[in-house]
């Protein structure tokens, strides 16, 4: 079976499908504009022609630069196709517009889908917080312009793929039967608990046990809840005064609006608290290397994980799976995974009152919440292990999809 991967930085979210599949014999091969790629993964690489159009009506900007990666790609695709190369299943990640001729350069192949989200300009992520609320007619018209290109891969696709049963429930009901929902995988056996782990921070030695409290995410911006997390920071420390604080995350935009000009939300909400913390205990890490991350969430007493109806982040589940205790908010993507009072905690994601409530609670009585964090790991890996649940789900997804025998009884 030939297998051809499409991702802007491959390889993604295919770092470990792309490799099974070559370990079973399958021919796989990769087009993407950047990306470290994988060893033995052939790679096509595709530069766009030309820039956006200046004065361009600005509700058709975001769909022109996809629109120009979408026609690079597929001249990429014209010229695999000269050679005689064609795929059986193209798996695409859709959200940069690559994927949207490639059914017309190989008809015959089976076109699957990663389906992330679904924008919406009420009852998901946006206008969500309140404090960041635009309600401009101007911004919901781009919120639902912003879906023309995934609309436009969901009436071409053959089958599509979502990560969660929240992210699937974004998806227009008329695609959803045509949607299956495999989680991407987490290798618990790498990501498990170690009670030797310790991390060097500011001269300190933290180790697995002590009162550690964990906040991780890409970058610290609101739609992750640092706000939230730092407007509760205060109470934390002068309650818990041995408590250390480790905060891993970039100071850019991954999701939402950007800072306003030459401020970032990183420092915006520490100046907000700043006069409140011991700057000793509270320790910002930035961008760290995985290894170095797997430590932080193994030494946490306490992880704090919070979003807005949005795509759920890897890391929680990868800090359940640590063995951590997570207080989450309690919003969809999050309550999809953790049950209150049984594999975790979960609070109102405004409360920042009842976050430092449940925070300080867990801090203080370890041992009250070991059955919790026992319970956190055993979901992680009944439900996401990459080895025995998604890899397999995923590898027999393509096989019936190039089989023609997908959603088949």
């Amino acid at each position: 079976m030939k297998v051809l991967f499409v991702h802007q930085n491959f390889p993604g979210q295919f770092k470990h499908l792309a490799p099974a599949l070559l370990r079973a014999g399958h021919d796989v091969r990769a087009m993407a504009i950047g990306g470290a790629g994988l060893p033995q993964v052939p790679m096509v690489r595709y530069a766009v022609a030309r820039g956006s159009t200046r004065d361009i009506h600005p509700l058709a900007a975001d769909f022109e630069t996809k629109l120009i990666r979408a026609d690079a790609c597929a001249a990429a695709a014209l010229r695999l196709k000269r050679e005689g190369y064609t795929p059986d299943v193209i798996f695409a990640n859709p959200g940069w517009g690559e994927n949207l001729y490639l059914k017309d350069v190989w008809p015959e192949a089976k076109l699957l889908a990663l389906l992330e989200f679904f924008y919406a300009a009420r009852g998901l992520d946006v206008n969500f917080d309140a404090e960041f609320a635009n309600t401009d007619i101007g911004n919901a018209a781009r919120v639902r312009t912003k879906n023309a290109n995934l609309l436009l891969t969901l009436d071409s696709m053959d089958w599509g793929v979502s990560p969660t049963q929240f992210q699937h429930g974004t998806m227009p009901r008329a695609y959803r039967d045509r949607i299956s929902v495999i989680f991407d995988g987490i290798d618990t056996e790498v990501v498990r608990p170690n009670a030797a782990a310790t991390v060097n921070v500011n001269g300190k030695t933290l180790h697995a046990g002590e009162e550690v409290l964990t906040f991780v995410n890409r970058n610290l911006e609101p739609y992750r809840g640092y706000h939230q997390f730092m407007r509760a920071l205060p109470r934390i420390l002068r309650e818990r005064p041995n408590a250390e604080v480790l905060i891993v995350g970039g100071d850019d935009v991954s999701y939402g609006a950007k800072a306003p000009e030459g401020r970032t939300w990183k420092q915006i909400f520490l100046d907000e608290v700043q006069a409140d913390l011991d700057p000793a205990r509270v320790h910002f890490l930035g961008r760290i290397p995985y290894d170095a991350y797997l430590n932080v969430l193994r030494v946490s007493r306490c992880h704090v994980y919070l979003t807005y109806p949005f795509v759920l982040g890897w890391s929680c589940i990868e800090a359940m799976s640590a063995g951590c205790l997570v207080v989450g908010s309690a919003t969809a993507p999050v309550q999809e995974v953790i049950k209150h009072g049984a594999n975790g905690l979960l609070v109102d994601f405004f409360d920042h009152r009842a976050l430092a409530d449940n925070v300080i609670g867990v801090l203080a009585q370890p041992e009250k919440y070991a059955p919790m964090r026992a319970s956190a790991r055993a979901t992680a890996v009944e439900r996401y292990d990459l080895e025995s649940q998604c890899l397999p789900r995923q590898l027999r997804l393509i096989e019936q999809l190039a089989a023609g025998t997908v959603g088949t009884p």
